[in-house]
């Protein structure tokens, strides 16, 4: 997937108090199913602490910050800018325009909204994306596009510089350092 334009996620929006699982799961889903970052409103630092925290013990690459404009990022983004709501287009219908337009070389700006998203991010959108047309997890929307975005690639992902690595098991839990500490 290295070889692959970056693809930032913008978390639009955050309600402190409201918003702390969610947009710290938003982040840790960009991290887990491909990203390269997650870009975060500053109010959110404690998602920002949290997700730099599991890249730290996990492994990355994966870069995670704030900003105080995150519609200034919308507006100045140079690539494609695929914004996600339950009012745009079927993610069936476009997924193979938006796929190839990726891998044409531009960066690719994912929008996850939190609040009532300004209608100039509707505009500024090459495509305003539904997982659905019913109400749902801004989360689960993450999840399945960047799903069909890398076609399943990013589930065999590997890590670089984790402190340690989940062993997949058919029952129970196990964690283990890796042989780089």
């Amino acid at each position: 997937m290295h070889d692959e334009p970056a693809v930032t996620v913008l978390r639009l929006g955050h309600r402190p108090g409201r918003d702390e699982r969610m947009t710290t799961h938003v982040g840790l889903t960009a991290r887990a199913l491909g990203a390269d970052r997650v870009v975060f409103p500053d109010n959110a630092g404690q998602s920002l602490e949290t997700v730099a925290d599991i890249t730290d013990r996990f492994g990355g690459p994966f870069e995670v910050e704030l900003t105080d404009s995150p519609q200034g990022i919308v507006r100045n983004w140079t690539g494609h800018v695929v914004h996600l709501t339950m009012y745009g287009e079927q993610i069936q219908d476009v997924e193979d325009e938006v796929r190839t337009a990726h891998r044409d070389g531009e960066p690719l700006l994912v929008v996850v909204g939190a609040e009532k998203v300004p209608f100039d991010v509707y505009e500024a959108a090459d495509w305003n994306v539904g997982v659905t047309n019913q109400p749902h997890s801004e989360v689960a929307g993450l999840a399945v596009f960047l799903d069909r975005l890398f076609e399943g690639r990013e589930l065999e992902r590997e890590w670089d510089d984790a402190d340690r690595r989940v062993i997949p098991q058919k029952t129970g839990k196990r964690v283990e350092p890796t042989d780089e500490e």
